[in-house]
């Protein structure tokens, strides 16, 4: 399994347990994604740490002083650091 944190702008409109699709994009040096209908987006990824999943399922919705953050789970097994 693999956790990945989303920022999302406004609350109400995600779930714990919600499955939802993730859709990738590319930058000139990294990849990001955005969750479902543009609920949420991740932080910048480098190649390496390219998501192979195409849907993940809501497990934490969490307020900070910086925002609304989504922890999404998503069925991959994690990479190790000795296989570069």
């Amino acid at each position: 399994m693999r956790k990945m944190e989303f920022k999302m702008e406004r609350t109400g409109l995600l779930e714990v347990g919600d499955c939802l699709p993730v859709t990738e994009s590319k930058l000139p040096y990294s990849y990001f994604y955005t969750l479902g209908h543009a609920y949420a987006m991740s932080a910048n990824y480098k190649p390496s740490e390219r998501l192979k999943s195409t849907e993940g399922t809501v497990v934490e919705i969490k307020e900070t002083p910086h925002g609304f953050y989504v922890i999404v789970e998503f069925e991959e097994e994690e990479q190790e650091q000795d296989e570069i």
